[in-house]
């Protein structure tokens, strides 16, 4: 008889920063049985337990291969990825009767349509959602987090914050809000809902088949760029007066970092993709769509811890 719970995870990208944490929180739960999906030749390291299948993603029938007796497959692959390897990912896992998928979403919300088409990064997700449903043979969840939060403010191109210079670009007023996850957060969320049963069991109750084919959110919390630079001001004890503010339009900032990253300038792509979230037209902010935070068990986080691992991974972080 099939479990009604998921065992077997496959993850592409498990060495990543997302998808290293995703491994971590699943094998935490004691619940599943983990294999990384690795490049043929590469050499990273995995935690202990991790059953490694190396792929050739020039040839499909390495990838079914690796993913037979799957029941998920999580794709948690660098953003510069191409979209033609998630497409191989999800013709494999077809083939290979994996029942459920996790698209490479773990990002702002990509459902926005005007969002989606001025940044290029996530015109393929919606394409990709549809080509699982049209292949027919998997389902999937599809799961918006928001920009990493901790990731993010470590970037001074970012958020705008610069912890070692002590300057803030505060896009328009600063005080648009836009949702966001820590890290922690975005590993609880996948080991949550791969823990849920496949379907309804007693008298109901949450289950995966509630959520098949659909996009679902989860944060950590929803802020401002004002709200960030009051965390970093209670963390660090460094009062206003001692950063330099200025401030800059929005959608003049997107322009630019357009134009710059046209020129080949990876700082413009990176201000063209934050600024973007924070226009006043609400695409940054999901909440109003409704999230799984309740229903996954997440906890509210204290946005001042998190801001201070953000100041401490900036020392190492150059841009």
């Amino acid at each position: 008889m099939a479990s009604n719970y998921i065992i077997n995870v496959a993850i592409a990208g498990a060495s990543g920063n997302s998808g290293g944490i995703m491994t971590d929180a699943l094998l935490k739960t004691g619940r599943h049985t983990i294999t990384a999906i690795t490049r043929a030749g590469g050499q990273s390291k995995l935690p202990d337990g991790v059953i490694v299948k190396p792929v050739d993603y020039s040839k499909l029938e390495t990838i079914v291969e690796a993913l037979k007796g799957q029941d998920a497959l999580i794709i948690a692959l660098n953003g510069y990825a191409p979209p033609e390897i998630d497409m191989m990912l999800i013709k494999a896992a077809g083939d290979a009767g994996v029942p459920w998928i996790f698209p490479n979403e773990w990002a702002p919300d990509t459902a926005n349509e005007d969002l989606a088409q001025d940044l290029v990064v996530f015109q393929s997700k919606g394409p990709i959602r549809k080509a699982i449903t049209d292949l027919g043979k998997s389902s999937y969840i599809a799961v918006n987090t928001g920009f990493w939060y901790e990731w993010s403010l470590a970037i001074p191109s970012a958020f705008g914050i610069d912890f070692a210079n002590r300057t803030v670009t505060l896009f328009d007023e600063g005080k648009t809000k836009i949702s966001t996850s820590t890290w922690p957060q975005v590993g609880r969320t996948v080991a949550s809902l791969c823990s849920m049963p496949i379907k309804a069991e007693g008298n109901g109750g949450a289950c995966l088949e509630n959520l098949k084919n659909q996009i679902v959110y989860v944060d950590s919390f929803t802020v401002s760029q004002i709200d960030m630079l009051e965390s970093v001001f209670r963390v660090t004890g460094i009062t206003e007066q001692d950063w330099t503010i200025t401030k800059e339009s929005a959608k003049e900032r997107y322009e630019n970092g357009l134009k710059e990253m046209h020129q080949g300038d990876r700082i413009g792509f990176v201000k063209m993709l934050y600024t973007r979230i924070f226009f006043d037209d609400g695409a940054g902010n999901f909440e109003s769509k409704g999230t799984l935070n309740s229903l996954l068990g997440l906890p509210k986080e204290d946005i001042d811890e998190v801001t201070r691992a953000a100041i401490e991974r900036s020392k190492t972080v150059t841009w």
